[in-house]
């Protein structure tokens, strides 16, 4: 029984580092996606294309 009990706060400290780093990255911005908007609208129309091919329409009129 004391082995749990020495598991159970190993593994609450051990998830108290794990968050406390976190939190740390977070407030240092470490997850901060400063790249994608920038681009975003370059790539828009990317997309638009690649849909318009893979329609059912498209192929019946390049089949035509």
């Amino acid at each position: 029984m004391g082995a749990i009990y020495v598991l159970l706060t190993i593994s609450i400290i051990v998830a108290i580092v794990f968050f406390v780093a976190f939190i740390i990255s977070v407030k240092n911005g470490q997850y901060d996606d400063v790249y994608t908007p920038s681009v975003r609208m370059l790539f828009d129309d990317e997309l638009i294309t690649e849909s318009e091919e893979q329609s059912p329409l498209s192929n019946k009129t390049k089949e035509s």
